[in-house]
C-alpha cells in the first residue's frame, strides 16, 4: 500500500488514524474537542472537509470508522457560532448554514462504507452526521436526539432527508417534533443503529465491522454500497435493472474466480478490486 496523505497530515479538533486489514486501509476518525463535547468548532470543520477530501484520493481505504474522544461523540453545531450573526439577513444565513451542512455532509462523497462508532452522546448535528453514515453503532447509555426546535430552530444537516430515511416517517416525526432525548438501547429499538454496548466496545465493534469489510471484494462493495445508499433504488424494476448490470461486472471480474475458489479450498479470499 501507498503511504496515505490522510494519515501523515496534521488536524485541529480531530485525529485520523490508518489501520491496516486484508491488505487494505481502514481510516479511524476521533472528533478531538472533549472540553466542549467534540462540538463542530470552525476548526474542526476546516479539518473534517480537508480529511473527507485526502480520504476521497486513497485507492486503499476500504472504510472509515467515525467516533468522538471521551466521554461524547460529538454535540453538534457550536451554539455560539449559530448566532453569532444575529442582524444578518436570511439570504445570507441561508448560504451560511448550507455551506456548513455540505462541509460536514461530505462524508456522504466517499464511496467506501462508513461507520458511526457513537460512543457517547450525540446530539443535534452530531446526530444528524452519524445518521450520515452507512451503519450506526452506539453505547447503550449514550443520549441521541435531534431537538432543533426546542432551540427555536428548524432541523438542519439534513434531518427531514436522513431521519425518515433510516429509521421510518414515524420515528422522524416522534423526535423531531417532540425533541425527546433516546439512549443508545432504545436506539436499537427504533431502528436507528444496528448495535447497542458498553460505551467502551463500540470503537471496538465498529473497527471489526470495518476489517469485515475490507475483507470483501471492493468493486461487489462499492456496487453494493450504490445500490442501497440514501434511500436504495426509486422501484422495483431499478432495482431489477441495476443488479442485472452490477452483479454482471463482478461476474467478469478476477475477485469472483478468486472467492468461488476459496469457498471451495476452505480458504480465507485474497481480493485485488479487479
Amino acid at each position: 500500500m501507498t503511504e496515505p496523505s490522510w494519515w501523515t497530515s496534521p488536524y485541529e479538533d480531530l485525529r485520523a488514524e490508518a489501520r491496516e486489514a486484508s491488505g487494505r486501509r481502514i481510516a479511524v476518525v476521533t472528533f478531538d474537542l472533549p472540553e466542549r463535547r467534540n462540538s463542530m468548532s470552525t476548526a474542526m470543520t476546516a479539518s473534517w472537509v480537508r480529511l473527507m477530501g485526502l480520504l476521497r484520493e486513497d485507492p486503499d481505504l476500504a472504510a472509515v470508522v467515525v467516533t468522538g474522544a471521551p466521554p461524547a461523540f460529538n454535540a453538534g453545531g457550536d451554539l455560539s457560532w449559530i448566532v453569532s450573526e444575529p442582524d444578518a439577513q436570511v439570504v445570507d444565513l441561508r448560504v451560511r448554514m448550507l455551506a456548513f451542512y455540505r462541509s460536514w455532509l461530505s462524508v456522504k462523497d466517499l464511496e467506501v462504507p462508513t461507520i458511526a462508532a457513537i460512543n457517547g452522546h450525540a446530539i443535534g448535528a452530531g446526530f444528524a452526521l452519524a445518521l450520515a453514515c452507512d451503519i450506526r453503532y452506539a453505547a447503550a447509555d449514550a443520549r441521541l436526539g435531534v431537538p432543533f426546535t426546542s432551540l427555536g430552530l428548524h432541523p438542519g444537516m439534513a434531518t427531514t432527508w436522513s431521519l425518515p430515511e433510516v429509521a421510518g416517517h414515524a420515528v422522524a416525526r416522534d423526535l423531531l417534533l417532540t425533541g425527546r432525548i433516546v439512549t443508545g438501547q432504545e436506539a436499537v429499538g427504533l431502528g436507528l443503529v444496528s448495535l447497542a454496548a458498553p460505551a467502551d466496545e463500540v470503537l471496538g465493534h465498529a473497527i471489526a465491522a470495518a476489517e469485515r469489510i475490507a475483507g470483501a471484494a471492493p468493486i461487489a462493495t462499492r456496487l453494493t454500497l450504490q445500490a442501497v445508499r440514501d434511500g436504495g433504488h426509486a422501484s422495483y424494476e431499478r432495482a431489477l435493472e441495476w443488479e442485472a448490470l452490477a452483479q454482471a461486472v463482478t461476474l467478469a471480474s478476477e475477485d469472483l474466480h478468486e472467492g468461488i475458489a476459496a469457498a471451495a479450498e476452505r480458504r480465507r479470499p485474497t481480493f485485488h478490486g479487479r
